[in-house]
């Protein structure tokens, strides 16, 4: 359970607002934060629902006027989960390097990319990697038992 103190007066950008980044912009605005969602189809904003309390802007995420729009300049927090690996990772860049977000996290499909990207001091998250290591454990472990 999320304590909403946490995150009063904090802001947090979105950027990809599919069943990832929704779900992520949902939890963190339940947990207070002032959360601004990025996505270049004004539908995906449904997922969100009619109630959201945030902002969301349609765009590019590579477009700085795009990341201006979601407040990329104040945020405490930038979490990347576009479907696109390279959009993601240069995004990320662009969050840390250019605009100084301190707490930037991003999901990469690719396993080997984010191996590489989280030797270089990115967040990564690697959806692939986990799916691949459940997986093969159950098997593994299930025929250990028989």
């Amino acid at each position: 359970m999320l304590d909403v103190s946490q995150g009063v007066g904090k802001h947090a950008v979105v950027v990809g607002c599919g069943r990832v980044g929704s779900a992520v912009s949902l939890r963190l605005r339940d947990g207070g934060w002032d959360v601004a969602v990025i996505d270049e189809r004004a539908e995906a904003f449904s997922r969100l629902g009619e109630g959201f309390q945030g902002t969301t802007v349609e765009g590019h995420a590579l477009d700085i006027a795009t990341l201006l729009a979601a407040g990329i300049e104040r945020a405490e927090a930038v979490v990347v989960a576009t479907n696109g690996d390279n959009t993601n990772v240069v995004c990320a860049q662009i969050a840390q390097k250019r605009f100084g977000v301190s707490c930037v996290v991003v999901r990469v499909l690719d396993p080997a990319r984010a191996a590489l990207y989280a030797e270089l001091g990115m967040r990564t998250v690697c959806p692939t990697s986990g799916a691949i290591d459940v997986l093969s454990e159950t098997v593994l472990s299930h025929a250990a038992a028989i």
